[in-house]
């Protein structure tokens, strides 16, 4: 498999010029080139500027030509920059795969300077291609211009803030905070990708029966938990969140299962499995409620939350943690309704997400690390076979798992007693929205698309 892996990276193109990748640097797929370059660029905590309007082409030949939107388009596709060892050593610092998402106001921050700015000097650096010694310029950056990204994101969370502060309205008649910054990252990084057009490929010979293992390891089948009240009945807190607890357990329990049928089951050790499962079992939960059970969650479970009315005290308790979490999740859903995640896709990412070699308490990382890498080259090759004229698809899926794992920490600051009115507001909002933002069938369908 290792051989396989290696021949597989060789014919993997950078994700920020298109040339031939060498591997997973700073967490995502990179050339040698834009690996140094970036590692040059925060080290020495340079400042550079675009004299176009901040949105370069980006290729092999290009590259060098605008070192501003190159180090914005290393940002912009998730290269973590703390990765970097402080020493300026070679190897990273820690073993994350994976990009990292980051708000578009952080990428401000670092593209203007602000994040240096106690030790950078006044000057910025100038554009004269990619050099460690590239020249000092007098001139004043446009770092703090907003890109075509933060526009685009501005407008998307303008929008959403509306739209959420409508909903609290009619459940808690407060204002809408408005300092969170929802998801730009998700919705803007399509339109910066600026990826060529890949040439159809056949699938490497490995990726189909892995990704076969891996779906025939999911329970695919509808959930058990009744979820049908008569017409009339008042559903009540205690019972909403009785229902929540049952469904909670009824996913817990697959996910057990579903751990056993792993093709890699028999490779890890049962405490390591015990770690992982404690570790993400609610981001698990969550990528499945949001992908393969989405008919029920937001049919059956939406239909019973819409017979239960919070009181008043429920309503102005209702804590910030918790709205900050109802927005999220309502842009990860409308995010996954337009991906229309397949079963062979939800697989994938479950497999990566469940192998996340950063928990504390693991005995053997560097497996669990190989574990991943492996099936990031399979979700990856999979996804590029089956939707040629889609070469951004495969990144944007991944942005998704750090944005789970962000609302599965988040969700644990929520009070217990605020989960069903939590639960309502979620998918009374998605399932408002369906008939404006959803244009197709399901994200996900209890039968393979073969797309």
């Amino acid at each position: 498999m290792d051989t396989w892996e290696d021949d597989a990276a060789d014919q993997r193109t950078c994700l920020i010029c298109g040339d031939r990748a060498t591997g997973l640097h700073y967490g995502i797929i990179s050339c040698e080139g834009c690996k140094g370059f970036f590692k040059r660029s925060i080290c020495n905590k340079r400042v550079y500027r675009c004299n176009r309007d901040k949105n370069c082409e980006m290729s092999r030949k290009q590259r060098n030509r605008c070192q501003y939107c190159r180090l914005l388009k290393c940002l912009q596709m998730g290269m973590n920059r703390k990765a970097i060892r402080e020493d300026g050593m070679p190897g990273g610092r820690n073993k994350s795969i994976g990009p990292v998402q980051i708000t578009e106001e952080e990428i401000e921050r670092i593209m203007s300077g602000q994040e240096f700015k106690e030790d950078v000097p006044e000057h910025t650096w100038g554009n004269n291609g990619d050099s460690d010694h590239s020249s000092p310029s007098n001139g004043a950056s446009e770092g703090n211009q907003p890109s075509p990204a933060s526009t685009l994101s501005s407008n998307r969370s303008a929008e959403m803030n509306g739209y959420t502060a409508a909903l609290r309205d009619q459940y808690i008649n407060t204002s809408m905070s408005t300092h969170y910054h929802l998801l730009p990252h998700l919705f803007s990084y399509a339109a910066q990708s600026g990826l060529l057009t890949p040439q159809p490929r056949s699938l490497y010979p490995q990726s189909h029966p892995l990704v076969l293992q891996l779906v025939a390891a999911e329970d695919l089948a509808p959930l058990t938990t009744p979820m049908l009240i008569e017409d009339g009945y008042k559903v009540t807190q205690v019972e909403l969140f009785a229902l929540l607890c049952r469904l909670a357990d009824e996913l817990l329990f697959r996910q057990i299962s579903w751990i056993k049928k792993l093709p890699f089951f028999c490779e890890l050790s049962i405490e390591d499995y015990t770690c992982l499962l404690s570790s993400t079992w609610q981001e698990l939960i969550l990528l499945s409620c949001l992908t393969i059970y989405s008919a029920q969650i937001f049919g059956d479970l939406a239909d019973v939350t819409a017979k239960y009315t919070p009181s008043d005290d429920e309503l102005q308790g209702f804590s910030e943690d918790g709205m900050e979490v109802m927005e999220r999740l309502i842009y990860l859903y409308r995010k996954f309704n337009q991906l229309k995640i397949s079963n062979e896709e939800y697989a994938c990412m479950k497999a990566i997400n469940f192998l996340n070699q950063d928990i504390r308490g693991l005995s053997n990382v560097s497996q669990l690390e190989q574990l991943n890498k492996r099936y990031w080259y399979v979700c990856q090759d999979y996804i590029e076979y089956k939707y040629p004229h889609q070469p951004k698809r495969f990144p944007e899926i991944m942005m998704c798992l750090p944005e789970i794992r962000y609302i599965a920490g988040k969700l644990v600051n929520v009070p217990l007693e605020q989960l069903p009115l939590l639960f309502k507001a979620v998918l009374h909002s998605c399932k408002s929205s369906l008939t404006s933002y959803r244009t197709g069938p399901p994200p996900c369908l209890t039968a393979s698309s073969g797309n």
